[in-house]
């Protein structure tokens, strides 16, 4: 059966016009700030970015369309969060970086009217931005879901949250909470867990502090967080009580690919430059660019940009069909996120000394791509997870096979 690989006009014509836009408008900031949110204006500068975007028509692509999104699909979001991506600023400018991104995409599905009304319509149009408060210092959950720490307790009318969080992205500016809490069982217990919506000036919420980390272009930064007898009414959770990590794949899974989506841009990026740098820059009697050794790292580049795309396509696909795709978001999460560090590594390499000089952005750039190889699991957890679904896929085929010989022979 033949797979048509290729894009609509529509969505040709939308790559392209946000192509522009991240030219014109989002890299002549992101320069001038040298990837730096918080010093180019913080929420101020995202709305400024956000009314530009709307100007344009690229605001919000994946928001639903009656709250002003163009309601794509995940596989028709891949090119166009890659060409926002190619700025560092381009996801907060169109309104799809994390974690508003992966919250409207939940919200959108699991929200009930009134939650809808609430919550998700001030963030899909940029009105306001969210938090996803899961992570959670130790020995809370951090890799491990499972260790949830952070305890809910049933009250007259709702529930009461108590416990600490810890790299929240997002989370200083963000005026409300997704809140993971464990509402059954004790940490290490499978399952277990609710999801709570929370205005962020609900008595008992503080975000504590912001942990610097290698990254810069995070809006509300990474931040340590405390819930002090937090009161979520009964019409706040989000979902069903104790469902909250089933819940949680509806985002988990798409945000992971669309993390790989706008960091693909990045990588591309520093491509760019290595290429332009090498074609013209003269040594050894040359072009770098004609050098066996440069070609080869061009190539390498080029292999693992293609690579974790066709990984992508694969997986969205996948999303798109109504699959869990586990399998197939923790492979191109794991490839992609270790390809685009070789890819930035590989480009600071060809051009030498600027490469990791602040005149190029090759250098920012790979510090933004690093820490996605911990962001959204470790690389470590996926390769666990991964191989975990082989063996048990082999061991289910020769029970499957053992169970049918048994049959026959009776």
């Amino acid at each position: 059966m033949p797979i048509d690989l290729t894009y609509s006009p529509d969505i040709v014509d939308l790559v392209s016009r946000t192509e522009k836009f991240i030219a014109d408008v989002v890299l002549p900031v992101e320069n001038e700030f040298a990837g730096d949110i918080t010093a180019a204006g913080g929420d101020e500068r995202r709305r400024t970015l956000n009314a530009a975007a709307k100007a344009a028509g690229v605001f919000a692509p994946h928001a639903p369309i009656e709250y002003g999104g163009a309601g794509l699909n995940m596989s028709d979001r891949l090119p166009v969060f890659a060409a926002a991506g190619y700025s560092t600023f381009g996801p907060v400018a169109l309104h799809i970086g994390a974690p508003d991104e992966g919250n409207v995409h939940m919200l959108a599905h699991i929200a009930t009217d009134a939650q809808r009304d609430e919550f998700l319509a001030p963030l899909a149009t940029g009105e306001v931005r969210s938090a996803f408060a899961m992570t959670e210092p130790a020995p809370g959950a951090g890799a491990d879901p499972n260790a949830l720490n952070t305890i809910a307790t049933r009250v007259d009318g709702g529930w009461k949250i108590n416990g600490r969080k810890r790299f929240i992205t997002g989370a200083d500016g963000a005026a409300f909470f997704i809140i993971m809490a464990r509402t059954h069982g004790a940490p290490g217990d499978r399952g277990g867990a609710t999801m709570f919506l929370a205005n962020a000036d609900t008595p008992g919420i503080s975000v504590d502090r912001h942990i610097k980390t290698l990254d810069h272009s995070m809006i509300g930064g990474h931040c340590e967080m405390t819930f002090t007898d937090v009161f979520v009414p009964d019409a706040n959770v989000l979902g069903e009580v104790n469902e909250g990590y089933r819940y949680a794949q509806v985002r988990l899974g798409p945000a992971r690919m669309t993390h790989v989506m706008r960091w693909l841009g990045s990588a591309r990026r520093c491509h760019d430059v290595a290429l332009n740098y090498v074609a013209e820059r003269d040594g050894f009697g040359g072009k770098l660019g004609d050098l066996g050794m440069i070609q080869q790292m061009l190539a390498d580049n080029e292999i693992d940009l293609a690579a974790s795309n066709a990984l992508l396509v694969a997986a969205c696909h996948a999303l798109d069909r109504g699959e869990h795709a586990s399998n197939e978001t923790s492979i191109a999460k794991t490839f992609a996120a270790e390809a685009y560090s070789r890819v930035a590594d590989r480009s600071m390499q060809m051009c030498g000394g600027l490469g990791v000089s602040e005149d190029l952005p090759v250098a920012r750039l790979a510090n933004e791509l690093r820490p996605f190889r911990i962001y959204d699991g470790p690389s470590e957890v996926h390769r666990w997870a991964i191989a975990k679904r082989a063996v048990g896929r082999v061991r289910k085929a020769n029970r499957n096979q053992s169970a049918a010989m048994s049959g026959a022979q009776a």
